[in-house]
Parts: C-alpha cells; structure tokens; sequence
C-alpha cells in the first residue's frame, strides 16, 4: 500500500501535545512527515526531556498510524527534545555601591580580642593619610562603634539622592559610619533572628548615602554565622582582615576566620592577620614587655596558612580609655601607639593594592543550597 502523507497529518491531530491543550500538527510539534510505498519517517519535537515522554511519544505516534492509516505500515519516528531554558537560581547577587572603591571585612574568630577597638583606630588612621573612608558597624547585636566615636546621641538624618531618599552617615574624626546602634536606645537589646539582622544591613549599606570613599571598613560580628554570609552575598568583598590575640584559644578561633574566606563558595582574599594585645608594657616601665597571652602566636598563625602577617599591638591601658571616650588611640600625636597603627594600616593599604593588581574582583557568593554554609573542611 502507498501511504499518504496527508492521511499521516490527518491521524496525528488526534494524538494531543503534552502539555499544549493542542494536538501535535497545530502546535508544531510535528516537523516534518516523509512516505514512501508502506514506510513513513515522523520527526517531532517535544519539550519534555524525560526517557519516559520519549518513548511514549514514539508509541503513541506508530500505534495512532496503525490503528487509522494502515495497520502494516512501517514507521520511524525521530523524536527530538527541545527544552526550554533553565530559568535563572533564586540567589542573592552582591553589588558594587557606586563610589566605594575598596571594602574591607574586619573579622575575628571569636569576641574579646579587640576586633572593633583595631578597625576604629585603622579607619581614623586611613583618614589621617588622607583617604576618605567609612566605617559599617555590623555587629548587629553589639554595635560600639557609636560610643569609640563618640558620637552615641547622633542619628543619621536624610539625604536626597537622586530623587530617591537615603541615609548620610553620621561622621567625625574624618570618618563616616553607620551602626544599629544609632537605631536603638542604649539599654535595648536588639532580639532579632538572621533575615532581620540582614534587612538591617542591607538598608545600611543600600539605603545610604556614603558618597566617594577610598575604603569602607566593615566591622564584622565575632565568628563564622549568618551575619557573615549575608555581608559576602551582599557585597562584593575586596578583602578581609583577620584580629586575634597570640593565645590558643583566639587562634584556634581565628584559624577557622581565615578558612571561612578561603572556603571555595566564599573566596575572599585574606589580607593578613592582626595580632591584638601581643605583649603588655606598663607605664613606668616602658622598655619591658610581658607577654600575658603568649608571644607571636598570630604571626606563627600567619606563617602556617601563608596569608601576610600585618603587625602587632601592645596592650595598653590608653587605648582602652581612648576608646571609652569616644577618641581612638591613634589619634593621638608623636606616640609610639600613633606609630603602630600607622605602620599597621600602611601593611592593610600595601596588601589592598597587590590583592587589586594581582586578582580579579571579588564576585559576591551565590549560595543557593545548604553546602554553602557547611562546616569549612580545611
């Protein structure tokens, strides 16, 4: 028998297209039909990927011909997958803010070490230098940096930007900066799970009118948390620094600061390590160090995980008092303190400017699954 390619056409409109509310013909789905004698070759497209729509598909197509056409006819079917494009992961994708040329993470792996106390003074010592820098306090639910500036009783106050309306940072000392802690009253505890802390954050960063700054220092609550992750899915991180005090316990913790940047779905380039409080040296005897926590544990730290080591500071009772004032230590003028904190800040510029000459910009992570915020195996 001689087959008709029309009567093919004709039989297919009774198979229905998955999905389509359609038969195969009028949805397209049928490309081309060629007979020849008792042989008829059907190729067709489908958007279902799946072995078991193909093989249906193929079936239903040589059973309907059989059935109304001509039940010994020989029939091949080509059958092709066209599936539409993936859309897009559900992830959060960091930003560049306009104007801010370098963000700089301050983190420690655990509290006490004096994290906020060296971010204040390198931030106050970055503007001494000359550069225009911002301070972003995002220890949501310890914020000090108010009271190191001295600057508790402030609250930012409006800006048209754009048309749109912002928050200007409240500055002194040459610093802009913005902390929950110009949000709330001094007594209140801030109560608020992850998503909330991180909107908070967000509108800080977002929502601000920061202007030109050469360097925003970000402030970094203590550990390795949600906190953390929401800054790096946020933004797009030039490059963190890492506090600790020379003890075991702070470089154990510090060890797994480092790792969470190194980890491969965050990837921030580590600047170096800090070591805070590295000996004691009392007034009247200012020639003598007591090593109380240990002597060069940070920068052993350093040494072993082949990140910079940035320099030490002494524990001194004027900084503590420098910062409960509300006047951080490196303000002051001809001190050896002024001096430390120069020498350090000038390593953390020096370690920017390579990590920008030798590396590409830091992509904010996109983590769309748990594996993301597993324990760091290092």
């Amino acid at each position: 028998m001689k087959l008709n390619k029309q009567d093919i056409l004709k039989a297919l409109e009774t198979i229905s297209a998955p999905g389509e509310g359609r038969n195969m013909v009028e949805s397209g789905a049928v490309k081309n039909v060629v007979t020849f004698a008792d042989e008829v070759i059907v190729d067709i497209t489908i958007t279902n990927p799946s072995l078991q729509a193909k093989k249906k598909t193929e079936v239903e197509i040589m059973k309907t011909i059989h059935d109304i056409v001509y039940e010994k006819a020989k029939i091949t079917v080509n059958v092709k997958v066209d599936a539409p494009a993936k859309s897009a992961p559900n992830v959060i994708k960091g930003k560049k803010i306009p104007g801010i040329q370098n963000i700089v993470a301050v983190a420690s792996g655990k509290g006490g070490v004096g994290k906020s106390t060296v971010t204040a003074n390198m931030a106050v010592t970055l503007a001494k230098m000359g550069f225009k820098v911002g301070v972003l306090d995002a220890d949501i639910y310890g914020p000090s940096m108010p009271i190191m500036f001295d600057v508790e009783l402030e609250r930012p106050l409006a800006a048209n930007v754009d048309g749109k309306s912002k928050m200007r940072p409240v500055e002194n000392y040459g610093v802009k900066m913005l902390s929950i802690g110009f949000f709330t009253k001094p007594d209140q505890a801030v109560v608020w799970r992850g998503p909330m802390a991180a909107k908070a954050l967000n509108q800080m960063i977002f929502d601000a009118a920061w202007g030109e700054l050469d360097f925003l220092l970000i402030d970094l609550p203590p550990g390795t948390g949600d906190i953390h992750l929401s800054i790096m899915q946020s933004l797009p991180i030039t490059g963190a620094v890492v506090v600790s005090t020379p003890q075991n316990v702070a470089l154990a913790d510090a060890k797994k600061g480092v790792a969470m940047f190194q980890q491969e779905s965050i990837n921030v380039p580590v600047l170096g390590i800090i070591e805070n409080m590295a000996y004691f040296t009392p007034d009247e005897l200012p020639d003598n160090k007591y090593y109380i926590f240990g002597k060069q544990g940070a920068q052993n730290l350093a040494e072993d995980l082949g990140v910079p080591f940035l320099g030490e500071l002494p524990l001194v009772q004027s900084i503590r008092e420098a910062g409960d004032i509300g006047r951080p230590a490196a303000l002051q003028t001809a001190t050896a303190l002024e001096k430390s904190f120069e020498e350090l800040t000038q390593n953390v510029v020096e370690e920017v400017v390579k990590r920008n000459d030798d590396l590409p910009p830091t992509e904010a992570i996109k983590i769309t699954t748990m594996a993301g915020c597993s324990a760091v195996k290092k």
